[in-house]
């Protein structure tokens, strides 16, 4: 990649000959980054620009920078460069503007552009029809390859991807799928009909993005079709978008599952932290509290036998971080639809014979360590069974807990920790402090 500073002088002090020539050779987004460190007016480089490479720049940067580069232009310009982008980025520019802002550009645009627009912003954000464009390349079954070809020459260009041609009928239904490799190695007479893929993995409009991208985790396509009920053709989903979504979602599962807000920048505003961070610090406080209060019904045990202040966060500890392994792989099968009815219960068995050999390993373990501290072999077997006990609990805390918000549709990736944390704080306190309470005859 070039220097950032001779990427941006050349495009000041070349002509437009020159200019297109040179943008062949230089990514879009290589391209923002350089315009991202110039110090001048961002509008005198812009502005040197064909509409079709300014087009791409939107397309490539942050959703909530896209209606800042348009903004820099005429209006005229701006009609120009938005006939020249994809319906899929175009709506997800529209998406982050305000309505007054939103009407105003698609007043301005084609009648039939603006009503396609306007279907897809009904559409869910986070489903197919929220993410899919509705450039691609359909032909009717009876054609040879020869049309085919001559076909792509005329309308490739305004495709989201001629990866895939479509095969539909007179209703658009979708019949088939034919790969561009295919049209390219078959005989020029060849038909449609006889060389296409009838099966086509499709997905259904309403689908979840997150459930989108599994699918193409899982057959590696490059493009998507999107269909209705009927089985009529809306529109492709390609995997650039899909790779976006995915890193989306996994940066808000991170984000969630540490009790932040997906949308916190580290280069944000101390407000924004604050907004985000503070009102689950405020309901981690709230479970520390209620793991206190467990404690301090064992208060009289704890003034007679001080040891047993020392080994309480080992237990709890412990079973917080047995069920934070289990929840995070439960979370992770649910996310990527591994996790399903027909294996729920053999989940479920594994996960509790998991906890039962690592309690009885660790609580082994604590138990010899117990006696050898306290010289008290009651004691290494209180604290032995206390930890066997809580990770157990905390195995089948992390495997229900997400299922069962997830069940109530509430993301299991923002609260499941909370809930797993709290259920190992209070009944690892309770267990080991609740036994030595039951054997403080014998610990005294």
């Amino acid at each position: 990649m070039e220097n950032e500073i001779e990427i941006i002088d050349f495009i000041l002090k070349n002509n437009a000959e020159a200019i297109l020539e040179k943008l062949d050779d230089i990514h879009p987004v290589d391209f923002l980054e350089a315009l991202s460190s110039y110090h001048g007016e961002a509008v005198e480089v812009l502005e040197k620009l064909p509409d079709d490479y300014i087009a791409l720049l939107i397309d490539e940067a942050e959703d909530d920078e896209k209606y800042g580069l348009l903004s820099l232009f005429s209006q005229n310009r701006k009609n120009n460069i938005i006939s020249e982008m994809s319906s899929d980025e175009l709506v997800d520019l529209l998406r982050n503007i305000d309505e007054d802002e939103k009407e105003s550009i698609i007043l301005k645009m084609d009648k039939e552009d603006a009503k396609e627009v306007k279907e897809l912003l009904e559409y869910d954000p986070d489903s197919a029809g929220g993410i899919m464009a509705t450039e691609f390349l359909s032909v009717k079954d009876n054609m040879t390859v020869d049309e085919v070809i001559k076909f792509l020459r005329d309308n490739a260009p305004d495709s989201e991807t001629p990866y895939y041609i479509y095969v539909l009928d007179d209703y658009d239904v979708l019949k088939g799928v034919v790969p561009l490799r295919d049209i390219v190695i078959s005989d020029a007479q060849t038909i449609v009909k006889d060389i296409m893929i009838e099966k086509v993995i499709t997905v259904p409009v309403q689908m979840d993005q997150e459930d989108v991208g599994n699918i193409f985790d899982k057959y590696g396509f490059m493009a998507v079709p999107v269909t209705d009920d009927f089985g009529v053709m809306l529109g492709i989903i390609t995997i650039d978008d899909i790779v976006e979504i995915l890193k989306d979602e996994h940066t808000e599962d991170l984000y969630r599952l540490a009790g932040l807000d997906e949308s916190e920048k580290i280069s944000g505003s101390v407000k924004s932290s604050i907004k985000s961070r503070l009102p689950w610090l405020i309901v981690n406080l709230g479970t520390a509290i209620l793991a206190a209060a467990t404690v301090s019904l064992f208060e009289n045990t704890i003034e007679k036998i001080v040891a047993l202040a020392t080994f309480m966060p080992i237990v709890a500890g412990m079973g917080g971080n047995a069920g934070t392994q289990t929840l995070t792989m439960i979370i992770r099968g649910i996310a990527l639809g591994e996790l399903n009815f027909e294996n729920e219960k053999e989940v479920l068995k594994k996960e509790i014979l998991v906890g039962l050999v690592n309690g009885t390993c660790l609580g082994i373990i604590v138990a010899t360590l117990g006696l050898l501290w306290v010289g008290n072999p009651v004691f290494g077997l209180v604290i032995g069974i206390a930890m066997f006990l809580n990770l157990v609990i905390a195995t089948i805390a992390g495997y229900f807990v997400p299922l069962i918000l997830k069940k109530i549709n509430v993301d299991p990736a923002l609260a499941s920790g909370v809930f797993v944390t709290t259920v190992t704080d209070v009944l690892g306190f309770f267990f080991f402090l609740g036994l030595a309470t039951l054997m403080i005859n014998f610990l005294i």
